[in-house]
């Protein structure tokens, strides 16, 4: 069996994001796999929750830290690296599930709106990336992966700026993956579709409310294009993370893992 409580034993792992449902998992998780992990988002209130939620499932609390810092500011980069290394040392794995979602039709999206949604989930990413790897590198070890979407594979209508910012980061991780793996750090993504997230509201109550439909038709006619008649849940998501970050992937390099229900086979 992979996933057992010694399968991160003595290492580190930083998930950015991780107020948001998939990061949220994915630090739960690799906590109760016996990671010590450092956790960073912009909401304070909702990382302590998560904290909580770690050691009601009888994780210790030294092995999880909270760092909360906004990965669109450069001294925040900086402050989350130095803050998990103080706490935890060397990091081994970085899982960088920060990201947003948003945009329009071309037409209808705004400067703001895509240099918001670019900044955050390729620039910001990659810079932290950036950070954490110049501290990787001297080990010789280490593991990243990065959280794309199926909208970083293929264009979808009314998409624009979030496809292009997720397809970004696939172009990221196979360039990177190359680069990386020269020092035995591997770089890999994933790319669900529709997660049971927060988000993932968000975005089918706009669909709804655009075509006049109810939230629950609007996910009624998502889930009948998905051939396995549903969307994922974002603990699916985390355990594919965790299999990337794991021993047991070694040799899997600058691959984007597609987590689609089936609906994106290539």
């Amino acid at each position: 069996m992979i996933f057992n409580e010694e399968l991160f034993r003595n290492k580190h792992i930083l998930i950015t994001g991780a107020s948001g449902g998939i990061g949220e998992k994915t630090a739960i998780l690799a906590a109760k796999y016996g990671a010590n992990i450092s956790m960073t988002g912009r909401n304070e209130h909702k990382l302590s929750t998560i904290k909580n939620k770690c050691l009601n499932e009888g994780v210790p609390e030294e092995k999880v830290l909270v760092i909360r810092a906004d990965i669109t500011e450069p001294k925040d980069r900086e402050h989350i690296v130095k803050e998990a290394e103080k706490h935890h040392g060397v990091i081994h794995g970085l899982v960088n599930s920060a990201g947003i979602s948003g945009g329009d039709t071309l037409e209808n999206t705004s400067e703001n709106d895509i240099r918001q949604i670019m900044e955050l989930n390729y620039t910001a990413t990659v810079l932290l990336t950036q950070l954490v790897y110049k501290q990787m590198k001297p080990h010789q070890t280490g593991a990243i992966v990065n959280v794309s979407s199926l909208s970083g594979l293929r264009g979808t209508y009314g998409n624009t700026a979030y496809s292009a910012s997720k397809f970004a980061l696939i172009g990221f991780t196979h360039s990177f993956a190359l680069e990386a793996i020269e020092h035995n750090i591997r770089v890999n993504a994933v790319c669900p579709g529709f997660v049971n997230t927060e988000m993932a509201k968000d975005i089918i109550a706009k669909k709804a409310k655009k075509a006049n439909r109810t939230y629950e038709d609007q996910l009624s006619l998502i889930t009948k294009t998905l051939p396995s008649g549903r969307i994922t849940e974002p603990e699916e998501v985390a355990n594919s993370i965790l299999f990337l970050l794991s021993p047991a992937a070694t040799n899997i390099v600058g691959e984007s893992m597609k987590i689609s229900g089936g609906s994106v086979m290539r």
